[in-house]
């Protein structure tokens, strides 16, 4: 099977739409951030002062800046500029731990650095700006900057099968013909619109985000603490009238009852399959939603589909891309219900991977459908069938790549980390459902001497290499469990055998020699419920910590979530992540419910005129 779409046209690149927007709406709100906002007449003079500094640094055409900010106003300032100089930026989010941070610093080489921190954790000698710097007053002019369809736009790094996260290099023609394919498409509408920018810098979702500013659009710049707070992010999303949010299921899951009642944006949904359940409530609802599918290799958005009918399903092509289902034989897969694997062609695929030139090779291969020279398609990996009706479904993956809360994971680089911490002789690591629509990493180890599940001769405890894994990996690569095993289950080949490990042990909770088990009976009991539903855990002690065992930040949310329907208290995720322990974390829950109860809340409703 192939599918068509009909051929890109050559769209203008995004830096000359945003000069146009400049000089024709200059007043218009370009950014609102928790820090302040910017019309487009300050966010020019802004990118162009740091652009002049990022040139005066010694920054040239092609080469990379690495942007190491928090989310302010700051961030799309130093994305632009680092445009305007003529480099591609690379994503270090101040929120990933040190080690991992410098990796991709030096894995880029990257020419400078723009932070607020005066010793962002790069290579020894990469110059760092601030980002309200300027050149120095005798710098020589700098003609603007006009990028070719080739010249790099980013570097974003990807979860690596080989233990390392690797970079995919995407070109600023890739970038242009995205937005334009979208507008295209409508999945833009032709006037301007707010635009939350929802997605980690790092995550390849946030481009499609954040570049709308280069079309007119507004920028509503979702500040950590209300990203992860459903109540506040809702009431964020009214104050500024926001037309466009990207999300993944997952988090719409916890906003669906902030939103309840309320005008609900236009729902950019990706990162992970749309469950049924989810699909069909958006349909039922009316509520004007997409589903956008397309690995970080093909910029973003490759194919996209209205949710509404039925069920789950991908879509079509956007304009210009090309969408082959094929088998191992690179032939079409035309019969309905036939499994094939995707393939993806067109104007959006990346450079590849810098660095890297056999992964490069062994996934953009030549694509023999096309009818010019040297075109090239990628293999997603993905592999997807044509239902009876026609419409192109997913249905799962050739290799152990996994999507866990819209972060593309690769077991092998979890397995890497856990297999080099001292001690571990073997490590495995598996996705599973801990509750409907809950999926977590599960680690299995073997250790050096002999012991138990709780615990070895050289004193080892799987909450100990939990701990170690959160100095190296970001959180959305650290299992929430660990279960020591005398020996890991093999295939007759010799291979791990994935399907045969156990079940995940429940997270061993650390030692409470002075505290006995949670109290019985009102609030403290209550919370003490909410923590075992959440995390899947049988007994609970006033001195467990969430994270130890097993907890993440969408498990953080539900378990504010619940708390709140409970108890009718007003609770914020800070007061659950700033816990010590449950002992804390139910001080905090005592003195909400003091507070006076919190503001009624209304259902959801299915009805179509609750949430237009």
């Amino acid at each position: 099977m192939t599918t068509f779409a009909e051929p890109s046209t050559v769209t203008a690149d995004l830096l000359a739409r945003l000069r146009g927007v400049v000089a024709a709406h200059p007043g218009r709100v370009a950014v609102h951030a928790a820090d302040g906002s910017l019309d487009f007449a300050a966010l020019d003079r802004r990118t162009a002062a740091l652009a002049r500094a990022l040139r005066a640094a010694g920054v040239r055409r092609g080469d990379r800046v690495g942007v190491h900010l928090a989310r302010t106003a700051d961030l799309p300032v130093a994305l632009l500029a680092t445009w305007r100089a003529g480099a591609a930026y690379v994503p270090l989010d101040p929120a990933y731990p040190a080690e991992r941070i410098a990796f991709m610093a030096a894995d880029a080489r990257l020419a400078a650095v723009v932070s607020a921190s005066a010793e962002p954790p790069v290579p020894a000698g990469v110059p760092v700006l601030r980002p309200d710097a300027d050149a120095p007053a005798d710098a020589a002019p700098q003609a603007p900057f006009v990028p070719h369809p080739l010249d790099s736009a980013y570097v974003i790094h990807t979860s690596g099968s080989t233990g390392r996260p690797k970079g995919v290099e995407v070109p600023h023609g890739a970038v242009a013909d995205l937005v334009a394919a979208l507008e295209r498409s409508g999945a833009y509408r032709p006037e301007p619109g707010v635009v939350a920018w929802n997605a980690s810098v790092s995550f390849d979702a946030s481009v499609q985000q954040w570049v709308r500013i280069c079309r007119g659009d507004t920028l509503v710049v979702i500040d950590d603490v209300r990203r992860a707070e459903p109540t506040r992010l809702a009431a964020l999303l009214a104050e500024h009238g926001v037309t466009d949010l990207d999300l993944t299921p997952s988090h719409w899951q916890l906003l669906r009852e902030p939103l309840a009642g309320a005008r609900v944006p236009r729902l950019f949904m990706g990162g992970e399959p749309v469950p049924a359940r989810t699909w069909r409530e958006l349909a039922d609802a009316g509520i004007d939603a997409l589903n956008l599918y397309g690995p970080t290799e093909c910029t973003v958005d490759a194919i996209t589909a209205p949710i509404t009918g039925p069920g789950p399903h991908l879509g079509e092509p956007l304009p210009g891309v090309r969408a082959y289902l094929l088998d191992g034989r690179l032939a079409p897969v035309t019969a309905a219900g036939a499994v094939g694997e995707l393939y993806l062609a067109g104007p959006g695929l990346a450079h590849g991977y810098p660095g890297h030139p056999g992964l490069t090779a062994g996934r953009f291969t030549a694509d023999p459908f096309a009818t010019g020279p040297g075109a090239r398609m990628y293999r997603t990996g993905d592999q997807a069938r044509r239902s009876a009706d026609g419409l192109l479904e997913y249905v799962g993956r050739v290799d152990r790549q996994v999507k866990l809360r819209g972060f593309r994971v690769e077991l092998g680089e979890v397995e890497h980390a856990l297999g080099a911490l001292p001690a571990v002789t073997a490590a495995a690591v598996t996705l599973y459902e801990a509750a409907p629509g809950d999926h977590r990493l599960a680690g299995y180890v073997t250790v050096t001497g002999t012991g138990t599940v709780t615990g070895t001769g050289t004193g080892l405890r799987p909450a100990d290499l939990l701990a170690e894994l959160r100095r190296t990996l970001p959180a959305h690569l650290v299992p929430s469990t660990v279960t020591v095993l005398e020996a890991l289950p093999l295939t007759p080949n010799g291979k791990v055998d994935h399907a045969a490990l156990p079940a995940p042990a429940a997270p061993a909770a650390a030692p409470a020699p002075a505290a006995g088990p949670a109290a019985q009976g009102g609030v403290d009991e209550q919370v003490a419920e909410v923590w075992r539903t959440v995390l899947g855990v049988p007994d609970i002690e006033q001195t467990d910590d969430f994270l130890s065992l097993g907890g993440h930040s969408l498990a953080a949310l539900r378990v504010v979530h619940l708390l709140r329907r409970r108890l009718n208290v007003e609770l914020q995720l800070r007061d659950l992540l700033d816990a010590a322990d449950l002992a804390g974390f139910t001080a905090a829950v005592r003195r909400a419910a003091a507070a006076g109860p919190a503001a009624a809340r209304p259902a959801l409703t299915a009805r179509r005129e609750a949430v237009r």
